[in-house]
């Protein structure tokens, strides 16, 4: 995370948020450290507008040369989660999040967790960020994202399951996965000539593989399903119509 006029070095990663959720208005919600940047900086503001920049970088759970899938950039103002509301934030992380991510939870909501230039500095803070803008940039361009449409945006139900199951279809089905090369039609002829075919990427509405071309370069391809789907048994069925048409 970045706060405009705060620059403290944070190579590896430390004071990133340990968990983080969305709430129904669409803000979102961080699990910081207490020592960190962003927990002083919210305390001390008090009602003061605090800017915060959060990145987040989208990398391939295979191992491929360029693992990076994307990146997003979620802009804001950043305050302390008070009063009432801690525990029905805490309720809202503990459901996105395994408890090992939330051993600092029951610190942040002890009274003093946010405490201010006065107080003793908690292990842990629960912090909001309330959503101005939001952008995403990856293979496909760059876009930008309101605040309306971030909020209604439901998470994606492979989501969860994504890293399994691609490094499942690398593993037992890179045959079948190398022959959806037949689906792009001429371009097969270039694109899938050297070294192996490997699922970079997978979401309800399709799969992303990277083959590499005659000139030794990677070359990243979308294959669609018909329709969206909603459930690793419905990935299934998807999964073997993609493989079926290509054997066709």
């Amino acid at each position: 995370m970045t706060i405009p006029g705060i620059e403290v070095p944070d190579d590896l990663g430390m004071d990133g948020p340990a968990a983080r959720a969305v709430t129904p208005d669409g803000d979102v919600l961080l699990l910081v450290s207490g020592g960190s940047p962003a927990a002083r900086a919210a305390a001390y503001a008090q009602d003061d507008d605090l800017t915060c920049v959060m990145e987040i970088t989208d990398v391939a759970p295979v191992s491929v040369p360029q693992r990076i899938r994307g990146r997003a950039w979620v802009a804001g103002w950043l305050t302390p989660v008070r009063g009432g509301d801690r525990a029905a934030s805490a309720a809202l992380l503990a459901q996105h999040h395994p408890v090992g991510e939330l051993l600092g939870l029951g610190d942040a909501l002890q009274p003093d967790s946010a405490a201010g230039p006065h107080g003793r500095t908690a292990a842990w803070t629960l912090l909001r960020l309330e959503v101005g803008e939001a952008c995403v940039d990856d293979l496909w361009g760059a876009d930008g994202v309101e605040p309306d449409d971030f909020a209604q945006a439901t998470p994606d139900p492979l989501a969860p399951h994504e890293a399994e199951l691609l490094q499942h279809l690398h593993a037992a089905h890179s045959d079948q996965v190398r022959g959806l090369c037949a689906l792009l039609g001429e371009r097969s002829s270039t694109v899938c000539t050297r070294g192996p075919a490997i699922p970079v990427a997978l979401d309800r509405f399709g799969l992303r593989v990277r083959f590499t071309d005659d000139a030794d370069q990677p070359f990243d391809a979308r294959f669609d399903f018909p329709e969206p789907v909603r459930s690793v048994s419905e990935l299934r069925r998807a999964m073997h119509a993609l493989f079926e048409a290509a054997a066709d």
